[in-house]
């Protein structure tokens, strides 16, 4: 039988470590390691303040909590965990879990997310450097996400009305999906493989070099000057672009260029203008 606790505070380290299960309401945790290797935790209106909350548990739900900035390493090595509103805050917050689902959450850590399997984040707010680093199998949509080097070395995502700002977002990033999203920073994108971008708006520099695999539908790249260099790339664009920088492969088609730049002999890229093109993305439709 789970224990059941309500409106108690817990300053002991390991408070509960190992128990069976835990439903916790209005609790305050203060020591280190207060509910690790647990099968089931179930915790609402609960405030952790102390460092490894919720370690190698095998199920998680959290409604309403508050994971405090002393929470360093909140939730690592855990399975099947869901968060339902409140906020997370605590450097590296979340890591090497599987199957996390965020709704409705305020979320302030660095290096939030990394290796994790399974990710689904809904209707929320980030603030994170190296956000998601490493994770695979990630589905956003509705978040405004805010940090540097955000979604690098992911693998399997699918992005759908969100605002990412970051730069150097999505390095390394291979199979990749974001649709109808606004995402600025410079050097977007760089090296990853199999991105595609529907319907969206890029804001930034040198975006999407060294890629292979990139595709984009319906989108709008602004103050893009050394766009696409020596990427394999097959796109149409719905607003002019500043430059293009030696391009690898494919076909891009434009409504214009301000500069087309060809100094690498390995530059094949077909570019076509079409005027007719020019019109604004569906962004959030």
């Amino acid at each position: 039988m789970p224990i059941k606790k309500t409106d108690e505070r817990y300053n002991e380290v390991r408070a509960f470590y190992g128990a069976d299960g835990m439903e916790v309401k209005g609790c305050a945790f203060d020591g280190e390691y207060a509910l690790n290797d647990i099968a089931a935790v179930s915790a609402s209106d609960t405030t952790f303040s102390a460092s490894c909350p919720l370690w190698y548990d095998k199920s998680v739900l959290l409604e309403n909590c508050t994971v405090s900035e002393a929470a360093r390493g909140a939730l690592w090595y855990s399975k099947n965990v869901v968060v339902n509103g409140g906020k997370i805050s605590g450097a590296r917050a979340v890591r090497e879990c599987e199957k996390v689902t965020v709704r409705d959450c305020e979320i302030s850590s660095a290096e939030f997310g990394w290796s994790t399997d399974g990710v689904m984040l809904i209707r929320s707010n980030v603030k994170s450097e190296y956000f998601l680093r490493g994770a695979k199998n990630i589905y956003a949509q509705e978040c405004e996400i805010k940090g540097k080097y955000a979604l690098q070395y992911v693998s399997g995502a699918h992005i759908v009305n969100c605002k990412i700002d970051s730069v150097d977002a999505l390095w390394h990033a291979e199979n990749v999906l974001l649709e109808s999203c606004v995402i600025v920073g410079e050097r977007l994108g760089a090296h990853s493989k199999n991105l595609t971008f529907k319907r969206c708006t890029v804001v930034g520099t040198m975006p999407l070099c060294y890629c292979k695999g990139l595709k984009l539908i319906d989108c709008v790249l602004a103050e893009a000057d050394g766009a696409f260099e020596k990427s394999e790339v097959k796109c149409n664009l719905l607003d002019d672009v500043k430059s293009i920088r030696n391009p690898y492969k494919g076909v891009i088609v434009v409504p214009g260029v301000g500069d087309i730049i060809r100094d690498d002999s390995k530059s094949k890229a077909a570019i076509m203008i079409d005027p007719d093109m020019k019109r604004k993305p569906e962004i959030g439709g």
